[in-house]
């Protein structure tokens, strides 16, 4: 593989997928916040959603100020215009729930009142099953991020996003000949997306198993947020189980969700965390 398809295989292999749908908000959270921050990977930084292999911060479904996205903080913003301006995106396009961590620190020195998070689509999507992020890795990243935002920020409200279904992807996808093409040339999730047309029973199983551990992360997400308390909120697989479409990923990977797909996620997962 080239040097440029390595950069771009690495800037595709970040999160994807989509929602829009609406499970009934959580319990009242109490005034609005003044502030805000949000921790992920690339789909959290708007990547694909209005250029070619950029971040597009603005339609970011949490922090962005694209008013077609309608994002949690313009939702925010509606009710408490005192958090203009303080929006902070903290993501990077690429992290796993390895960099969780550094990235509650840079929230906690921001100060914010909301932080909000979507990580584990890398830690599935790699280069093949076998280099997978382990279930107990990944539950000891989150909870030493957590730690962190609870410890800096002990009056924060923190949303946690679950893991979009990227068997999803594949199902969607597989009969695209752009998207096959797309997922080949720059290589993205492997682990899930090898050999997309074939029906032999060890990619049927491979892909059951890649899936399960999406659901296993969204397992532990769930555990930790509650043990973290009541100024933890997660979603209760509200992304997870979106039915997103081909239309709402971008045509030049058919993995990120492009402005409409951000639309989307911003709804679900709004609609299904703390109520101002």
């Amino acid at each position: 593989m080239t040097p440029i398809r390595r950069a771009l295989a690495a800037l595709a292999a970040t999160t994807a997928l989509v929602p829009l749908g609406a499970t009934a908000a959580h319990a009242d959270a109490g005034p609005p916040p003044n502030s805000m921050a949000s921790l992920g990977d690339s789909i959290t930084r708007g990547f694909n959603a209005c250029g070619f292999y950029v971040d597009c911060t603005s339609r970011s479904f949490s922090t962005g100020d694209n008013s077609s996205v309608n994002s949690h903080y313009l939702r925010v913003r509606a009710v408490n215009p005192a958090i203009g301006g303080n929006n902070h995106n903290d993501a990077k396009t690429g992290a796993k729930s390895a960099d969780m961590y550094g990235q509650a620190g840079t929230a906690v020195s921001q100060g914010v009142g909301y932080v909000t998070m979507l990580i584990g689509a890398n830690d599935a999507c790699t280069g093949s099953e076998s280099s997978m992020t382990p279930v107990s890795t990944y539950r000891a990243n989150i909870d030493s991020a957590l730690g962190r935002i609870r410890s800096g920020l002990p009056n924060a409200r923190v949303s946690v996003v679950s893991v979009p279904d990227i068997h999803r992807l594949w199902s969607v996808g597989k009969g695209s000949v752009s998207a096959r093409t797309a997922w080949s040339l720059f290589g993205i999730c492997q682990s899930m997306l090898a050999n997309p047309t074939s029906t032999a029973q060890a990619d049927v199983d491979r892909r059951a198993r890649v899936r399960q551990r999406v659901i296993d992360y969204n397992t532990q997400l769930a555990q930790a947020c509650a043990a973290y308390g009541p100024n933890c909120d997660f979603d209760d697989n509200a992304v997870f189980g979106y039915p997103f479409t081909l239309s709402q990923l971008s045509t030049w990977d058919y993995f990120h969700p492009n402005a409409t797909g951000q639309q989307a996620l911003a709804s679900v997962s709004y609609a299904a965390g703390f109520r101002w």
